[in-house]
């Protein structure tokens, strides 16, 4: 796949890759049980997408305005260190991982799909957004992916992000020779 070439200057730079859930790693549809409690879907095609990044030494970070354990359980089993939950304050949350990392915002991709994800888009590196997000917020992303959230749209935000940076063979070698 091609992209932009200002796009693809942003994306040789990024070394963390920070996902709003709900709308973007999920459809951001919420499902309530009668005891009340909360279900998610998440897609497994962003699953692998987000190991292989990680493998490939970028970082990835969920920062969602929500707290949910599904979000702490699928965190884990993609072995996402970096999740902060209960943070409307997206750019804040961006911004002390950051400097927990120390690394510039320009080095960092960042997902969302609402008004709480505006700044952070806007003040990362690489702004990114899903196809099914508000035009509104479309409208600052450096790029948006052709999937909708929640259906592939991070897998493909990996994928690139791995093909700009030049690492995709590596990514794809072992999957062809059966060893991935």
């Amino acid at each position: 796949m091609t992209y932009p070439d200002d796009w693809r200057d942003k994306a040789r730079h990024v070394r963390l890759l920070a996902l709003d859930v709900d709308g973007v790693l999920t459809d951001g549809t919420l499902h309530f049980q009668s005891d009340g409690q909360e279900t998610k879907s998440f897609n497994i095609l962003d699953g692998l997408g987000i190991k292989l990044l990680q493998q490939s030494g970028i970082a990835v970070a969920l920062i969602t305005g929500r707290e949910s354990p599904m979000v702490s359980r699928r965190a884990e089993a993609l072995g996402i260190a970096h999740v902060a939950q209960g943070r409307e304050d997206k750019l804040v949350a961006l911004t002390a991982l950051c400097e927990q990392l120390d690394l510039p915002l320009d080095a960092v991709a960042y997902c969302g799909d609402d008004l709480p994800d505006l700044a952070a888009i806007r003040a990362a590196g690489l702004g990114l957004s899903v196809n099914n997000a508000p035009e509104y917020v479309r409208v600052h992303a450096d790029w948006i992916p052709e999937r909708s959230g929640g259906q592939g749209a991070v897998r493909e935000i990996c994928d690139a992000l791995l093909s700009c940076q030049g690492r995709w063979d590596a990514c794809l070698a072992p999957y062809l020779d059966g060893q991935g």
